[in-house]
């Protein structure tokens, strides 16, 4: 009994001192803004931010709201997402495996200080856990926090300014190990510099293998078109805001950050049914395309284009149970793809894309007008 417990305390400390410390600190926040397409755009920021730090980037869970759910549900990162890729630019962890191995040693309960720009909500502190989904994201991994630290006027921007100098200057990984911020470290839509970091999100296999799937025993043999529609009640009212927001959401992939490719318009946010199918055929009749593959938060209009595309002899599919990842993933090797260009599930979609260089395309841009507009200066 006595050689047992012997072996079992030093295989233990063998354990312990074998997780790597990394001496320059850790950065974890809550991806508590919107659905995926916005948390996505946020991670991209996020993990900049910690790569320009030089701190190991704590992977969140994603947050997800599931009908009938009163509270956020979290699910791993890596439960759609690759590690070792992420692997190849920076340093990170799962949260999980920070808070069950690291954490003990670097972030004791006693010292868990939680990191916003100004006090949050009622009080005069970041009030990290009031609301869902922050409540119920920390309280996964039971955490609670025992006081605030205001960072302001520091930003997220660590393109410009010598801003990652200042934040290494202002709080030494000597002095603050972790840096756990209340809301993601970075800005939305994401960043322009940060637009490539997509590569190094790779889709697990059981995401991907779900896509082939489908795409070889559903779709027909051919050329596939994709595309996205957001029409939900939710999608209707937020249109209303473009003639205010001209870069609403996530309109810069497609408008540009200063507007300088146009203004947002309801044929971009919103478009007729009948926009819809003419834009369609024409990408079905450029890219000899024998399917359609359709993604939608709300109404697929697969009656609807299966007869506007009868004559030409295409049809059109989506998932039996959509799975938004799944149909990212099939998005993303579609042959063409038209997307929202303000939503920011589309951007995801957009980006993935872009990084495998294939084509893609938005509802309604360029406008009729910016496309003549364009050839008579193309003219000039």
């Amino acid at each position: 009994m006595m050689l047992k417990l012997l072996i079992h305390v030093l295989f233990s400390v063998t354990v312990s001192a074998g997780v790597d410390i990394d001496p320059n600190g850790y950065i974890l926040y809550c991806p508590c803004m919107g659905r995926f397409g916005n948390q996505a755009d946020h991670f991209l920021g996020s993990l900049a931010f910690a790569k320009a730090l030089n701190r190991t980037l704590a992977l969140p869970p994603w947050v997800e709201y599931r009908f009938g759910e009163p509270k956020s549900v979290q699910v791993s990162f890596s439960h759609y997402f690759e590690l070792e890729p992420l692997l190849k630019f920076h340093r990170v962890i799962i949260m999980e495996e920070f808070m069950e191995n690291i954490a003990p040693k670097v972030w004791p309960p006693e010292k868990r200080t939680a990191f916003c720009y100004m006090a949050r909500g009622q009080g005069t502190d970041c009030n990290a856990k009031e609301g869902n989904p922050f409540g119920p994201f920390w309280d996964t991994f039971n955490i609670d926090f025992v006081q605030s630290e205001f960072y302001g006027p520091l930003n997220y921007d660590v393109h410009h300014q010598d801003m990652a100098r200042k934040w290494n200057s202002r709080y030494p990984s000597q002095k603050s190990p972790v840096l756990a911020f209340t809301g993601a470290p970075a800005s939305f839509p994401v960043q322009l510099e940060n637009k490539d970091l997509q590569k190094f999100l790779v889709w697990t296999p059981r995401i991907v293998n779900r896509a082939i799937d489908f795409i070889r025993n559903v779709l027909p043999i051919g050329a596939f078109v994709g595309i996205h529609l957001r029409n939900g009640v939710d999608w209707t009212r937020a249109c209303e805001h473009l003639e205010h927001s001209p870069n609403l959401f996530s309109a810069p992939q497609c408008l540009g950050y200063r507007n300088e490719f146009g203004i947002a318009s309801q044929d971009m946010c919103f478009p007729t049914p009948d926009a819809i199918a003419k834009q369609v055929k024409l990408a079905v009749k450029e890219y000899h395309a024998k399917s359609v593959f359709v993604s939608s938060d709300n109404d697929h209009l697969i009656p609807f284009l299966t007869k506007a595309l009868k004559r030409m002899e295409v049809t059109v599919h989506k998932l039996a149970n959509p799975e938004p990842h799944v149909d990212l993933a099939i998005l993303g090797r579609a042959n063409y793809f038209i997307g929202n260009c303000i939503s920011s599930f589309t951007a995801f979609a957009k980006r993935e894309r872009d990084a495998n260089g294939l084509p893609s395309g938005f509802w309604g841009f360029p406008s009729n007008r910016a496309s003549a507009t364009k050839q008579k200066h193309e003219e000039l």
